[in-house]
């Protein structure tokens, strides 16, 4: 391989700092530096012009209103990673705040005069989160938690003077402790302003805690205690003494499992707002009165999770977010009666990050929205995706019912109002359990015939497939014709509590078997081809691609695990301390020997010999959930028994590919991947 010549941008600017080289007759480029490629062909120069158009989406995300201008902040990519960015007027160009290697996570504006933003930031993709101040103008930074801990997003007090905010001890930083990878969580409360003042309250000796609110009069926090994605617990906590009491019935007073989340003081401090699944398949808006512990059901005419709410005290609304099958329904109630008014009609997607203008606090109400709308009239900010928006933020006046765009995310030379719009399907798995999931059915003008398919399971394995926007992958759609499907297998998220714990414990491989009836459903389709199929997914969803592999390697062509867990034992043993409890509940104890010999018996590791098709590892070195050792002993296995294995590794990633070059560099992969074991087309340049 010799270097012919450097790329100065006439490529195109995704790959413009990028190295051409010459192999045979075809121009090839080399992947970016942080990468390490095992066994993956050269990427032509031609197929990343071909594919550029797709890898050029800004979706934006809105982060809230700035209290004094209110103007927007919101998160979208700046260079090559996702950063803050101001939007002062609705349409105008959005100024980045930061400009960072590594993404930006959470962040707030000072609640009443917006002179400082309090953000989160890791490195590398190691979610060792430390919390930042920034002030305005002139965007100094000081950092505001302590080191080597991950910090929480924090919340503020009303007057903007305080931040309560927890940190969790990270196993590499604590080896010579004592307590080594033993979870520990730390809560603080501070004034940004003054970080090394900041006061540690208590320290709780689990992982488990969070969500943590100030009281209106600040002597108290509330705060959630998460046992597992089925059960957790509300409870009250005095500053001062640090003192705490359960708000929540236990389990066994309830008589049931019950999960209470996003839980947030009435503006008197008399009573809370939560979701809770208590008596419900589905977790619903709750009112709770703390004098006479009361729990109203406020959304039980609603057969659907409420995935969000946000109070606005100045419209007397309550905004939230219903999952209906998967497509996001926004929905008001009136606070005078708590009865549903009217909403606007938006396109199937996916709704999130409801923030009201002015946040909720009638002392703002005079200011204006940057569209000429009052707080008072009641101006909702969100963000919104669909299977052809890849994320735009929006706000509604729901006394005018005008809607905003803000942003527009589009990219250049493609018509994303082409792309292909999902339909739900349904099928029966072995013990008549119907499983759902979302097709992307290529064009049958363009793509007549059956259509290959890759079955793309999300992670989770709590998490759901939803009808939104997929990015890069419209490209396997319309350019490929490959149908996808997104299954939501036992287990997922959204279609009740019973079904979100159907796979827990000795039930895992069920899910497995869900994907197994999936084949026979595409089998059974006349425009879908069942001999050529290829799993894919990522975190859980790439374990459940290696299971997939070991228990139907005659049902596909090949599968591509991205962060996948290989074996349960190991994974146990080595995520990061405070996040293993709670996956413990979910996947089985591994201290216990029946269990550990349970989880031993069905990991994909102990199962390799079974994968005969070709396979593509894709991990993050600094990944803190699932430890890069998941897909080094995979790997190795499979070379070990001549099974065909690609490997890429990312140096400065984690759970996950958050940089734009090594998403871009990913994805060309796949689609090498998908072209020799899917599409059977070899490469000119092997």
């Amino acid at each position: 391989m010799t270097v012919i010549g450097r790329n100065t941008g006439t490529v195109g600017a995704g790959i413009a700092a990028w190295l051409i080289y010459g192999v045979a007759s075809a121009q090839v480029m080399a992947p970016p530096p942080a990468l390490v490629i095992d066994g993956i062909p050269p990427i032509e120069i031609a197929l990343v012009k071909e594919v550029e158009a797709y890898t050029t989406f800004r979706p934006s995300s809105l982060v809230g209103w700035h209290p004094a201008s209110a103007a927007l902040l919101i998160r979208t990519r700046h260079g090559d990673t996702q950063q803050l960015h101001l939007v002062a007027r609705a349409g105008e160009p959005a100024q980045p705040l930061t400009e960072f290697a590594d993404a930006v996570g959470g962040a707030s504006f000072q609640p009443k005069t917006g002179s400082y933003v309090v953000f989160e930031r890791g490195s590398g993709g190691n979610e060792v989160f430390r919390l930042f101040r920034m002030d305005l103008p002139g965007r100094v930074i000081t950092p505001i938690s302590p080191e080597n801990e991950r910090a929480s997003t924090p919340s503020w007090n009303r007057n903007g003077s305080r931040i309560v905010f927890t940190t969790a001890s990270i196993d590499r930083f604590n080896r010579g402790e004592g307590a080594a990878r033993t979870a520990t969580t730390k809560v603080w409360i501070g004034d940004p302003l003054k970080p090394a003042e900041a006061k540690l309250v208590t320290t709780f000796a689990s992982g488990g805690w969070s969500n943590f609110r100030f009281s209106p009069d600040e002597k108290s926090l509330l705060m959630q205690e998460t046992i597992s994605a089925n059960e957790s617990h509300l409870w009250v906590m005095d500053i001062a003494s640090a003192r705490k009491t359960r708000v929540t019935p236990t389990s066994k007073d309830a008589g049931e499992t019950v999960s209470y989340r996003a839980a947030r003081y009435t503006r008197d401090g008399k009573a809370l707002y939560a979701t809770s699944d208590r008596g419900s398949e589905f977790r619903q808006l709750v009112h709770i009165d703390f004098a006479t512990g009361i729990e109203t059901v406020l959304t039980g005419h609603l057969k659907a999770d409420v995935d969000e709410y946000a109070v606005s005290n100045a419209a007397k609304r309550i905004a939230f977010v219903t999952n209906e099958d998967g497509v996001s329904v926004l929905r008001f109630l009136d606070l005078n009666n708590n009865k549903e008014v009217l909403r606007p009609a938006l396109m199937p997607g996916e709704i999130s990050n409801l923030r009201w203008q002015g946040g909720g606090d009638d002392s703002d109400a005079s200011l204006t929205d940057g569209t000429g709308d009052r707080a008072s009239d009641g101006v909702l900010g969100f963000t919104m995706s669909s299977a052809k928006s890849p994320g735009e933020v929006f706000s509604y006046n729901v006394k005018t019912t005008k809607m905003t765009r803000w942003t527009n995310g589009a990219a250049s030379g493609l018509n994303a109002q082409e792309f292909v719009e999902p339909k739900l399907i349904r099928w029966s798995s072995f013990d008549k359990l119907s499983i759902s999931g979302f097709l992307y059915q290529p064009d049958e003008k363009k793509h007549p015939g059956k259509r290959p398919v890759i079955i793309n399971i999300h992670g989770g394995p709590e998490g759901q497939a939803r009808p939104g926007f997929i990015a890069r992958n419209n490209y396997l759609v319309n350019a490929l014709g490959i149908a996808i499907i997104y299954p939501n297998v036992r287990g997922s998220s959204g279609f009740g509590k019973t079904f979100l714990a159907a796979d827990n414990g000795i039930k895992r491989e069920d899910s497995v078997t869900d994907i197994g009836a999936l084949f026979d459903w595409v089998a059974s389709q006349s425009n879908l081809d069942a001999n050529k199929v290829v799993v894919m997914g990522g975190s859980y969803g790439g374990y459940m691609t290696l299971a997939v592999a070991t228990h139907y390697p005659d049902k596909i062509a090949g599968g591509m695990s991205t962060v996948g867990i290989s074996n349960f034992v190991t994974l146990l043993t080595n995520t990061e301390s405070y996040r293993r409890d709670l996956r413990r509940v979910e996947y089985g104890d591994e201290r216990l020997p029946v269990m550990r010999a349970f989880l031993e018996k069905i990991s994909p590791l102990n199962n390799a010999t079974n994968m005969s098709k070709p396979m593509l590892i894709v991990h993050g070195r600094n990944d803190p959930r699932v430890p890069v050792a998941e897909s080094y002993q995979i790997v190795a296995q499979l070379k070990k028994q001549q099974t065909p294995v690609w490997f890429l590794l990312a140096n400065d990633e984690g759970h996950g590919f958050a940089k734009k070059p090594n998403q871009d560099y990913l994805f060309y992969t796949q689609i090498k991947f998908i072209e020799k074991t899917l599409l059977r087309q070899p490469s000119t340049a092997e």
